[in-house]
């Protein structure tokens, strides 16, 4: 549940009001800024429904919203994705950083949100593309899709959704030492259209 919008999040949401966030953090420990943009979004008026896999990841950022006074706004949802997703449609669906060592049914996930965007709302998916330099192990059955083969995957009706960003990026990334390095991420954005 990293800076999952980054940037003018104005830009990358836009005005719509109901928010549907999911995330993957088994195996992670969560500091303050956790759940930083479900709050945030929460804090300019949207109705937030998060979703992780850990009761401890959910605990922490309920925490973190009822000391930002934005509790009442964010439904916090205990989800393992591949076998269940949140009811209900949505004006935007993030799906942010699905990569497991585990066993995880990434593009049933990524389908399933697409599902639950609302006609006129967008889905946003973002992923790293392989691995940061300061991590020697190689992992080749960990996903890294590059933004074409996430489109594709998505299996989005012909006519039904507009692309709006589909692209590569580099960020600055500090590794477990401190040391930065540079990481390369994709991007998707699509709005179903209305």
């Amino acid at each position: 549940m990293a800076a999952v919008l980054g940037g003018d999040r104005e830009q990358v949401v836009g005005s719509s009001d109901r928010w549907c966030w999911c995330s993957r953090s088994r195996d992670r420990v969560h500091g303050p800024g956790a759940a930083r943009d479900a709050i945030w979004l929460a804090g300019r008026g949207w109705t937030v429904t998060a979703v992780d896999v850990s009761s401890v990841a959910l605990s922490r950022a309920a925490a973190h919203a009822e000391t930002a006074g934005v509790a009442g706004r964010i439904d916090w949802q205990q989800h393992e994705l591949g076998e269940s997703f949140p009811e209900g449609s949505y004006d935007l669906v993030s799906a942010q950083f699905l990569h497991s060592l585990a066993e995880l049914p990434r593009e049933e996930i990524l389908r399933a949100a697409a599902n639950a965007v609302a006609p006129g709302g967008t889905l946003l998916i973002e992923g790293h593309l392989g691995f940061p330099s300061w991590q020697h192990e190689a992992h080749p059955e960990v996903p890294s899709p590059k933004p074409a083969e996430v489109i594709e995957d998505l299996r989005l009706g012909e006519g039904e959704w507009e692309i709006l960003v589909s692209r590569e990026h580099e960020r600055e990334q500090a590794g477990p030492d401190g040391e930065a390095t540079t990481r390369v991420d994709c991007t998707v954005k699509v709005r179903r259209r209305p």
